[in-house]
Order: structure tokens, then sequence, then C-alpha cells
């Protein structure tokens, strides 16, 4: 089986990865939709640093920053969990993808809510594309090296067919399968 290295041009194809992640499974237990939720609790906890920071900024109360310190402390706890095997920046590559993801989605909510239907699927099309480079690089499947093509690559396919990784995650990242 290949793998997606540095060297290579053309990326696996979902049943590559597939297969990868069966590997994955057999090895090590991996438990996916566990995962998926740790995942958006990780995202939330980034959201509730931003608030208390801007309630703390806005009200003038320092305890807002220190309640903003210990939400810090338990996301980089959680982050350690679903990130464990870290290596040069992918650990603040996965909290600025998760942190992103959460904002399209917050975006693409309040844009639905303003019945702007068609704008809030494209946001919520690219916070997907978005979340499935996270899993993509949390899964070893690219290196943090990859992620700019990748990340070029699934845009350009924003208009037209889903991309490979977003494929991907829909397979692997079934909150409802347990």
């Amino acid at each position: 089986m290949k793998t997606f290295n540095e060297a290579e041009t053309k990326p696996p194809t979902i049943d590559e990865f597939l297969i990868k992640i069966e590997s994955l499974k057999e090895k090590a237990g991996v438990d996916l939709s566990t995962a998926e939720d740790l995942s958006l609790a990780v995202m939330n906890l980034i959201s509730l640093e931003e608030h208390f920071f801007f309630t703390g900024i806005k009200t003038k109360q320092n305890e807002y920053f220190d309640t903003s310190l210990e939400i810090r402390n338990i996301r980089k706890e959680l982050l350690a969990d679903l990130m464990p095997n870290h290596e040069g920046e992918t650990w603040c590559i996965s909290k600025h993808l998760l942190s992103t993801t959460m904002r399209l989605i917050e975006v693409g909510n309040k844009l639905q809510s303003e019945n702007k239907k068609d704008e809030a699927r494209k946001m919520f099309e690219r916070a997907y594309k978005i979340y499935s480079i996270f899993w993509a690089l949390k899964l070893k499947l690219i290196t943090g090296g990859k992620i700019q093509k990748t990340a070029k690559d699934s845009s350009a396919t924003l208009n037209t067919n889903s991309s490979q990784l977003e494929d991907l995650v829909t397979k692997l990242a079934d909150c409802c399968n347990e």
C-alpha cells in the first residue's frame, strides 16, 4: 500500500485510505466516533476561550481572563488526548483547523437564520473541507507539509463534487455508528 508522503505527487485513493484506517483500527483499536465527539468538544472550548477573552475586555473584569485560562488548560488536555503523537507544529495546526471549522459553522448558522441558504451552504461546505483536513492530519494520512496542497486541491472542488478527504471523513467519522 502506498503512503501519502512528500515525494508522491498523487494522493492515495479513498480505498487506500480505508485500508490504512482498517489497519490502524486493528493495531490500536481506533474509536473514531469518540474522537469525533472529542474534536467537537475541543472546538467548543476554543470558542469559549474567545468568548471569555472578549467578555473580559468588554467588561474590564479580570476574572473572565482567569476563567479563559482554566478553559484553555482543559482544552490543552483534551487536544493532547486527541493528538497524542504530534510532530512539529501539527498540534497548533490541528487547533487552528478545529477553530476554523467551528467559526465557519457559526457563520453558516447565522447566514442560515438570515435565510441566505446558498451562502450558508458554502460556509458549511468550507467547514467540512477544513474538518476533513484535520482528520487527514490526525490520522497521519497527510503530513503537515502536504496540508497546503491538500487545502488547495480541496478548495478547487468547492463548487464541484466533494474531495477525497471529505469522502473519507464521511465514511470514517460517523457519530451515529457506535
